[in-house]
């Protein structure tokens, strides 16, 4: 199975787009680190504020998928920087 998650995520402190990829890349490094998914920004590249993030997780059950997608999800909804303002999860 394959899950596939997307997170929009706003971030209200940060005043340029060198502040969001200082935040965006440590928590991305700390989830490949962490957690059995492969991570990376796929929208809103351009913008200061604002952040899409992909998260996809394979694995011979769906729960085993889903559980290991949703820890990662969980530990970037625990960083007070931003908030997670779009999640939606797809099953392959």
């Amino acid at each position: 199975m394959i899950v596939y998650a997307e997170c929009t995520f706003f971030i209200p402190d940060v005043a340029s787009l060198k502040g969001k990829r200082s935040v965006l890349k440590r928590m991305t490094d700390r989830v490949k680190n962490a957690y059995n998914v492969s991570i990376a920004e796929v929208d809103h590249q351009d913008l200061w504020q604002r952040t899409t993030i992909a998260i996809v997780a394979t694995a011979s059950s769906k729960d085993a998928a889903e559980r290991e997608v949703r820890r990662a999800i969980r530990f970037l909804e625990s960083n007070p920087e931003w908030e997670l303002s779009n999640l939606t999860l797809d099953y392959y």
